[in-house]
């Protein structure tokens, strides 16, 4: 009997002991993901660069997208973000010209989780210049999508820092969206090939000014999984509402989320602040610089820090379709 008891108290005490160090290991991951803050002058610098002048727009195939690629290219070597493939350029196959997109990758840190990858996603193409004279030609898509880009690097920069990731990241910058998902459409059919274990994509699309709503962003695609009720759950916030006009217009099928879905039929959604009634200058010239609201911007960025954390560290795959 006392064999017994004392067999029982050993038992006892190493539960305790496996209890107490999870909840250390837990504890000391919400510290560093809570003590994190995004630099809103690095928020400026990088969106500034990306929207500028000499990039001529970004249009696929240019010089002025070529100029992008270098700079992301050295964005995720400064911060040690690796290339997915050979280089840091993922070929387009369906493009006539020379266009890349930019893939960097985090591996998880468990070795089961690793095997399950989450992508990180936003495009870094526009429109270019316009053909007609006038004052301004040069279409910056500060907002479309530079904005977007910039959540997305920070996200790499976040990850590269905390290594809280348990599960892969792809960080993924796609060219040829403007010219009808180009971009997303090539990279998926090489990772279908791969036999590419998908978790969830989130696409960061036009993210640059605040809406007047009692939610900070939309989810495209809101009844088709449980990511928007997920990720208030992880920021503990109302972070993502519906909006009306995104079922509307089917914003869903509109961006590089879809081709994913198409793929995988896994949760891959595009979140936004675009509402349709806080931006005049979709597609036109004035989308500059000077009109992007960098406090929000940093905002966005710091409130989806819990979320994407989250995402990438939960022990089951929480986000779930529904329909």
């Amino acid at each position: 009997m006392k064999n017994i008891y004392f067999l029982l108290f050993l038992i006892l005490l190493g539960c305790k002991s496996t209890i107490s160090s999870v909840g250390e290991k837990t504890s000391k991951e919400t510290a560093v993901e809570s003590n994190y803050l995004v630099e809103q002058n690095e928020v400026s610098d990088f969106l500034k660069y990306l929207s500028s002048d000499e990039l001529e727009g970004r249009e696929t195939g240019t010089r002025g997208i070529e100029k992008a690629a270098v700079f992301l290219e050295d964005f995720f070597k400064k911060n040690n973000v690796k290339p997915y493939f050979s280089t840091y350029r993922d070929t387009l196959t369906n493009f006539k010209s020379p266009a890349y997109n930019i893939v960097g990758y985090l591996e998880g840190s468990d070795p089961e989780l690793k095997k399950e990858f989450v992508i990180l996603s936003a495009h870094y193409d526009h429109i270019g210049l316009l053909k007609n004279k006038q004052d301004d030609v040069i279409n910056n898509g500060a907002n479309d999508d530079a904005s977007g880009v910039t959540v997305v690097a920070e996200m790499a920069k976040y990850f590269a820092k905390t290594k809280l990731n348990k599960r892969s990241i792809l960080f993924v910058f796609f060219s040829g969206e403007e010219k009808g998902l180009l971009g997303s459409k090539s990279l998926v059919q090489k990772l279908k090939k791969k036999d590419f274990n998908l978790y969830a994509q989130l696409n960061i699309e036009m993210v640059g000014v605040p809406m007047k709503r009692d939610y900070l962003a939309y989810i495209t695609g809101f009844d088709k999984s449980n990511m928007a009720e997920s990720i208030n759950q992880y920021t503990g916030k109302n972070t993502i509402g519906f909006l009306p006009k995104e079922a509307e217009y089917e914003l869903f099928y509109r961006s590089d989320n879809y081709s994913f879905y198409e793929a995988f039929k896994k949760p891959c959604q595009s979140i936004s602040t675009f509402d349709f009634e806080n931006f005049e200058f979709y597609h036109h010239p004035s989308d500059e610089f000077q009109v992007m609201n960098i406090p929000h911007i940093t905002k966005f960025i710091q409130e989806f820090l819990p979320a994407v954390t989250q995402i990438t560290t939960t022990p089951t795959q929480e986000i779930t379709m529904t329909k």
